[in-house]
């Protein structure tokens, strides 16, 4: 990827900021880096952190799932279809240019464009600007998760992303594949600005000093953010004070950092849901409800928690964990090899098949191990599985293409809510919508589709609740996927690194936050 270079100057002004007088230095490691510097060109945990160092959201969860303002101080109802957000006056983007409420419909409108956000956004009829500093968010129908998806809006500078660049293409373009302005500029409200990136290697974020929030706690002036994709590296780096805080914290080395006097480990129970998706389209076998049965009878999920993940995950048989609307009690996971065995005859593949996989190698705890567990568990029900892993910036690409006939991808549901992971997971492939987005299984239930879009609108809790209880039982019944687990969150830095005040289940860390004592 192009470098991001603010001159020779300002980098060795950031780089040896934390070494003046009462200036604090972060120096932080996680598996990978953004993949951009555009916060609508991909759907991520990776992006979504990255947003909440560079921009701030109108409102953002806090560590106990309630609502806190940022970019917008209070919000009502004004009827069942819309929701008026009062703004904050006086806020700068890193460009100089003031946010006023017309950056707010302007990055709306990009979100309702962007391919992985438009799926989110399809229920938004649009934004309403009422004066400089109030906005009326209105949606199509009555929705129960508007203030929920308010923690997604990221406003942008309008005024910064408006026009052509150098090369005469428009700076607003959303680009995944390719150069854009917004891959290697920025222009948010948030506490840091990007000062140096040079993908994969190492990004330099540096406290924008007419940030608006006076009353954070944050001390931490530039932050040093270096990828380090091997779970053992990135820990060695951690205890031998490289760096000062890394994420994830690979299960195995839990009780390495424990031990280390110098060093403090965190843990959260997660929702991230990590699956494997079965390819109807690419092979004919998927198409068969019984095959895809016997996979999930044949996948042994218990062990790879145990085995692979050391008991730091939570075995899963459905997308919504306990706690969620979605959860199905009576819905439990169903490791039978001689049941899976009896499934693969009854559909007449008793000879098995061969198919291809892909995996990530550097996204999900420990995902290269579970995708060669899981293509071992395949090989006993003659299932031969080719499988390839690559790094995460490879690998999304591939995933897009549905370069492989079974895919691994993890999901943290965006709103918060159980209808998030079928809305982009399973829900039949819409490129106008964007709903099955990331659908590379390409299962296809229109009684799913309707049930999910009555959950939008459906206001009443409890019977919202047993809407999406039934998809998950439809889900389990046609096994439209094959659920492994959900991934616990993990974070680990020295004793003076206050990581508990900034980290959540949404995991994304709010940097902006950090106290360094």
């Amino acid at each position: 990827m192009k470098k991001l270079l603010v001159g020779c100057l300002v980098l060795l002004m950031v780089l040896s900021f934390g070494t003046m007088a009462g200036a604090k230095t972060l120096k932080l490691a996680m598996d990978a880096d953004p993949v951009s510097l555009d916060p609508h060109v991909q759907l991520s945990g990776g992006m979504l952190q990255y947003s909440h160092m560079v921009f701030d959201p109108l409102v953002r969860w806090t560590q106990e799932m309630t609502f806190e303002p940022r970019l917008a101080t209070k919000w009502e109802r004004l009827d069942d279809r819309t929701m008026r957000f009062h703004l904050l006056k006086g806020v700068k983007f890193h460009s100089g240019n003031p946010f006023t409420a017309e950056d707010v419909k302007w990055t709306v409108e990009r979100l309702k464009k962007s391919q992985d956000f438009k799926g989110l956004f399809e229920p938004f009829e649009g934004v309403k600007v009422v004066d400089d500093y109030t906005v009326d968010i209105v949606t199509k129908e009555p929705y129960s998760l508007l203030l929920n998806m308010a923690t997604y809006i990221f406003p942008m500078d309008s005024k910064f992303y408006t026009g052509t660049d150098d090369t005469g293409n428009p700076k607003d373009a959303i680009v995944k594949i390719g150069p854009s302005f917004a891959l290697t500029n920025e222009s948010g409200t948030g506490p840091y600005r990007v000062t140096y990136r040079e993908q994969g290697v190492k990004n330099v974020f540096d406290r924008f000093p007419e940030y608006w929030d006076k009353k954070s706690p944050g001390n931490v002036d530039s932050i040093i953010f270096t990828p380090i994709k091997n779970d053992s590296t990135r820990v060695a780096a951690l205890l031998s004070g490289d760096v000062d805080f890394i994420m994830p914290v690979p299960p195995q080395d839990y009780e390495r950092i424990r031990k280390d006097k110098k060093s403090k480990l965190i843990t959260m129970s997660g929702s991230r849901i990590i699956t494997c998706q079965l390819n109807q389209k690419r092979r004919p076998e998927f198409a068969n409800k019984l095959v895809r049965q016997a996979i999930v009878y044949a996948t042994n999920n218990q062990g790879i928690v145990k085995k692979i993940m050391k008991g730091t995950a939570s075995v899963a048989a459905q997308q919504a964990p306990e706690g969620f609307a979605g959860y199905n009690k009576d819905l439990l996971p169903r490791y039978d090899l001689k049941k899976a065995k009896a499934l693969m005859k009854e559909a007449g593949y008793e000879k098995g098949f061969e198919c291809t996989m892909i995996s990530p190698n550097n996204r999900y705890v420990n995902d290269e191990k579970i995708a060669e567990a899981f293509a071992g568990m395949l090989s006993k029900i003659n299932i031969k599985v080719n499988l390839k892993t690559m790094p995460k910036a490879q690998y999304w690409d591939q995933f897009d293409a549905q370069a492989a006939d079974i895919q691994l991808i993890g999901w943290h549901p965006d709103t918060e809510d159980s209808a998030n992971y079928t809305e982009f997971l399973l829900m039949c492939p819409n490129k106008e919508t964007g709903y099955g987005q990331y659908n590379s299984g390409n299962y296809c239930n229109p009684e799913v589709d309707q049930l999910v879009l009555a959950s939008q609108t459906e206001t009443d809790l409890a019977k919202r609740s047993a809407i999406l209880q039934k998809v998950e039982q439809i889900l389990y019944d046609d096994a439209a996927y094959v659920p492994l687990h959900w991934q616990n969150l993990s974070w680990a830095g020295k004793n003076e690194v206050d990581i508990r005040r900034i980290v959540n289940v949404q995991n994304f860390p709010y940097f902006g936050d950090l106290v360094i004592k």
